[in-house]
C-alpha cells in the first residue's frame, strides 16, 4: 500500500482492521472472515464496509478468491457543536494541542493536512497558510487570525524550526489520541457527557458551516474546504437553520462604520430608520 501511495491513515486503518478480524477469524478462510463481519453487532454498515474493503486488500495481495459483500454507508446529517464548547476545549488543551485545535477551527483543515504542514506553508506576513490538500483536492490558501499568526510565530521560534521542518510533531493519529484524552478528561471533570460527542472533525464541520454563512457561496466554500465535489459541501446546508441566538448583530450609520463591520466578517441585512443592520454568526 505504501508503494501504491496510499495515505498513512488508510494504511493504519487496514492494519488495525486485519488485526481485528484475525483475532476472530482465519484470514485465509474468506467465508469465515465474511461471517465474522456480517455478525458484528452494534456497529454501522459503514464500519462493516470498511472492514470488508480492508480484507479485500488482503485477498488481492495473497490472490485469495472471495465475493466481497456490499455494505452501503448510511447517510447521516452532520451534528454541529456550539462555538462556546469548541472554545472551551481549546482553552482546556495544552500547547501544542490547543494551537492545533485553534488552527482546525479557523481553517477547517483535515487532521492529516494539519499534521503535514511545514513551516514554509505558513505565510506570517500575509497571515495565511497553504496546506497540501488531502484526497486529491485542489490547492487552497486559507487566512488565519492575527492572534493565531502570533502563536504560530512563537511556536516556530521556540522550537527553532527551519522552513522544511514539520510544523508539529506526530501524525494525525497522535493528534486524535491527545485530543480525545483531553476531551474525555474535561467531560468527566465538568460532568458534561455532550463534550464526549464532539469529534476532532467537528472543528472542520464548524468552519464549513460558518463560511457558508459568511460567504453565502457554496462554490467558494467548496474551494476553502478542499472538496472535489459541490455535493460534499452541500451536505452542510442543513446546519444553517439556526436561531437568532447564534448571531451577533450590529448597526452602522456611516460608510466608515459599515466598512469596519464588513471587514470584521459582518453581512449587510437591511436598513431601518437610516441605520444599516449587519450580522455575523457567533
Amino acid at each position: 500500500m505504501k508503494l501504491d501511495n496510499k495515505s498513512e491513515y488508510t494504511i493504519n486503518f487496514t492494519r488495525k482492521a486485519l488485526t481485528y478480524i484475525s483475532k476472530h477469524a482465519d484470514l485465509n478462510k474468506p467465508e469465515e472472515a465474511k461471517m465474522f463481519i456480517a455478525l458484528l453487532e452494534n456497529v454501522t454498515d459503514g464500519y462493516k464496509r470498511n472492514l470488508a474493503i480492508a480484507y479485500n486488500r488482503y485477498c488481492k495481495h495473497y490472490k485469495i478468491t472471495w465475493n466481497m459483500p456490499l455494505y452501503k454507508e448510511e447517510q447521516r446529517n452532520i451534528a454541529l457543536p456550539t462555538r462556546e464548547k469548541l472554545q472551551m476545549l481549546i482553552a482546556n488543551a495544552r500547547k501544542p494541542t490547543s494551537t492545533k485545535l485553534q488552527l482546525s477551527m479557523e481553517t477547517g483543515l483535515r487532521p492529516v493536512e494539519l499534521c503535514r504542514l511545514k513551516v514554509k506553508d505558513i505565510d506570517l506576513d500575509h497571515k495565511t497558510i497553504n496546506p497540501t490538500t488531502a484526497k486529491n483536492g485542489n490547492a487552497r490558501t486559507l487566512p488565519i487570525s492575527t492572534s493565531l499568526t502570533t502563536t504560530l510565530e512563537e511556536h516556530i521560534q521556540h522550537n527553532n524550526l527551519t522552513p522544511n521542518d514539520r510544523l508539529f510533531k506526530g501524525d494525525a493519529n497522535d493528534y486524535g489520541k491527545h485530543y480525545r484524552a483531553m476531551r474525555n478528561a474535561l467531560a468527566k471533570k465538568l460532568n458534561d457527557l455532550t463534550l464526549k460527542t464532539i469529534r476532532l472533525y467537528d472543528f472542520r464541520h464548524y468552519f464549513c458551516t460558518k463560511k457558508l454563512y459568511d460567504l453565502n457561496n457554496p462554490y467558494s466554500v467548496m474551494v476553502l474546504m478542499g472538496h472535489k465535489k459541490l455535493e460534499t459541501t452541500q451536505k452542510y446546508m442543513h446546519l444553517m437553520n439556526l436561531d437568532e441566538s447564534e448571531w451577533t448583530c450590529s448597526g452602522a450609520t456611516t460608510a466608515k462604520e459599515a466598512t469596519q463591520l464588513i471587514e470584521a466578517g459582518f453581512q449587510y441585512q437591511t436598513t431601518i430608520e437610516g441605520i444599516q443592520l449587519f450580522r455575523k454568526r457567533k
